[in-house]
């Protein structure tokens, strides 16, 4: 709340006629509406912007000579707990490379945990000093033909409605229930139809598409070609371009990005890890990456700032301009989006302002339920066609999955992995301590000539997802996880070559993200060392139980067509 005191203040500053709290000098402001860079101070009082294009005094003094100021980053879609740390150490790695506002939906961990998840993140949210902002999960759990750990209807989310940090309502996963008018779906949507409706809408065109936006939703994170985000642009929805870790949609939609559309695009990761954070960056990587593909440079700034506030009803950010929040990225380069220092609500971002945070206490520290699973769980009954085995195929940076077949031998043990034909078993096992349900099939596209990969982060509900050459390595990943409480886990050859414990829900780790990201390259290294061909092993392996992705999954209720909605049989 800005007191009149404060207002007075800053009205005064602005004209000149008061010292300012913070003075950038002489810095080239980048306007991301007209294109145009002018030599400039910016004056700051308190978290406001309250002069520009003018002379300004102060005594604490930033000097811009040779650099650029633009409008902080805006990250429209995120996971903070695919980060794989806290959302504190999540703000003090991610702030750095100028993303000063975070639209974060804690989908994950409210499938582990339900409502306390979500306040858990809310809880967080009021002491990051990045703005962390909320979409409450609509799709708790995301399908029925899954197990995971809590269930949100529109009773368990009214309680946080009108939370600061709340947004809105976030992706509407399940389209099919929207379509089909379900009617707990239909009370969600009822009830943010005055708020922000985020999307999640894969391959849906046509009237179906006409039908889904009916509800009021007004976005995607899920366009994987141009053609697709041009349709959806027509219809009045607003288009993500989302570059993370696994999911690597930025050169397919990149040409969509232009002058006549930059007001209706924003930027977004959804799931990055640390490691990717600390080699190419965050949403600055996307933005030198679109600025090279020869997109026009200001409207890549405003899709990141100004268009991003926005489309998501944040009013008093995206420009700097007198009046608007003080969020502001200093840049080295624009063409390369070197961040050189980073003011988030007119402070410099500084190790001093992560230190005084206030602690939030870390939750679901025993949400890994399983038995010990041993060798003979991973074994797979004889298909009756076993020439035609459904098999579940894998590309390099998409989280969609093809529909393949192997002809595949049968044995003592039952249908083989194949080697030969890069063909690993895959197997699901439910870890919330509801049913030990466990899911067996098989994949392509991994490369491993021996071992296992495990993981406990199992997009949406967080089963334990296992890949594997043989039973036993399968069995002992699995039991490293249920023994860490959750995280990835490396088997080769009887032992356990790497691992990274995720205690937090099985979802995030109680360490800083520089030892996480240390983890993570042990772990890189060990699945190449298994023949992995993946460049993101453990992000793309917990992809494969997400049932609203076409086009094959794998749950721990079975194999799952998304095309059909069903079941394998």
């Amino acid at each position: 709340m800005t007191s009149a005191a404060l207002l007075t203040r800053m009205i005064m500053a602005g004209q000149g006629k008061a010292p300012a709290d913070l003075v950038i000098k002489n810095v080239q402001l980048l306007d991301v509406i007209t294109g145009t860079v002018t030599l400039t101070d910016i004056a700051i009082v308190g978290d406001r912007i309250v002069g520009t294009h003018a002379s300004y005094e102060s005594e604490t003094i930033i000097d811009g000579a040779g650099r650029f100021a633009v409008p902080g980053f805006i990250d429209t879609h995120l996971h903070i707990e695919s980060s794989l740390v806290t959302p504190f150490e999540f703000d003090r790695c991610v702030l750095p490379h100028g993303v000063t506002t975070a639209i974060c939906d804690p989908h994950e961990i409210a499938n582990v945990l339900g409502a306390e998840g979500i306040r858990y993140f809310l809880d967080s949210a009021e002491q990051t000093i990045m703005d962390v902002r909320v979409n409450l999960s609509s799709c708790v759990p995301a399908t029925g033909f899954e197990t995971n750990g809590a269930a949100l209807e529109i009773e368990d989310l009214e309680p946080f409605r009108n939370h600061p940090k709340v947004i809105g309502l976030a992706e509407m996963m399940n389209f099919p229930g929207v379509l089909s008018a379900d009617p707990g779906i239909i009370a969600k949507l009822v009830a943010f139809q005055d708020g922000h409706i985020d999307g999640h809408a894969p391959l849906l065109l046509g009237q179906s598409l006409n039908g889904y936006l009916a509800a009021g939703i007004r976005t995607d994170h899920e366009a994987t070609s141009a053609a697709e985000a041009r349709e959806k642009l027509a219809k009045g929805m607003a288009i993500l371009i989302r570059e993370g870790s696994v999911s690597k949609d930025l050169k397919a939609l990149a040409e969509i990005l232009d002058e006549n559309t930059s007001s209706f695009v924003a930027l977004c990761t959804d799931d990055r890890n640390p490691l990717d954070i600390a080699e190419e960056g965050h949403l600055d990587s996307s933005i030198r990456r679109l600025i090279a593909m020869g997109r026009p440079l200001h409207h890549v700034y405003r899709a990141a700032s100004h268009s991003a506030a926005r489309i998501f009803g944040l009013t008093d950010r995206g420009l700097l301009a007198p009046g608007w929040r003080a969020d502001i990225a200093l840049l080295d380069s624009l063409e390369d989006c070197r961040v050189s220092d980073v003011l988030t609500a007119g402070r410099l971002v500084r190790p001093e302002l992560f230190a005084a945070r206030k602690p939030v206490a870390p939750v679901g520290l025993t949400s890994v339920k399983s038995r010990t699973i041993v060798a003979d769980d991973f074994i797979i009954p004889a298909r009756p066609d076993r020439n035609q085995t459904p098999v579940i195929g894998v590309k390099p940076g998409l989280i969609l999955t093809f529909r393949e077949s192997a002809a595949l031998e049968i044995g003592e043990r039952g249908t083989q992995a194949d080697i030969a034909q890069d063909v690993l078993k895959c197997v699901v096992i439910e870890r919330h301590g509801r049913n030990g349900n466990i899911g067996r099939s098989f994949v392509k596209g991994f490369g491993l000539q021996r071992g296992a990969i495990a993981s406990s982060v199992g997009h949406d509900s967080h089963n334990i997802t296992v890949i594997g050459a043989n039973d036993e390595d399968m069995a002992l990943a699995v039991n490293r996880l249920i023994q860490l409480q959750g995280g990835f886990a490396v088997a080769d050859g009887g032992k356990i070559s790497a691992e990274l414990a995720l205690p937090i829900a099985g979802l995030m780790s109680l360490n800083p993200f520089e030892t996480v990201a240390q983890d993570l390259h042990h772990l890189r290294d060990a699945a190449l060392a298994l023949g992995c061909v993946l460049p993101e092993p453990f992000l793309q392996v917990a992809f494969l139980a997400l049932p609203v992705i076409p086009h094959l999954k794998m749950t721990d209720r079975g194999l799952f067509d998304v095309d059909k909605f069903d079941f394998v049989s």
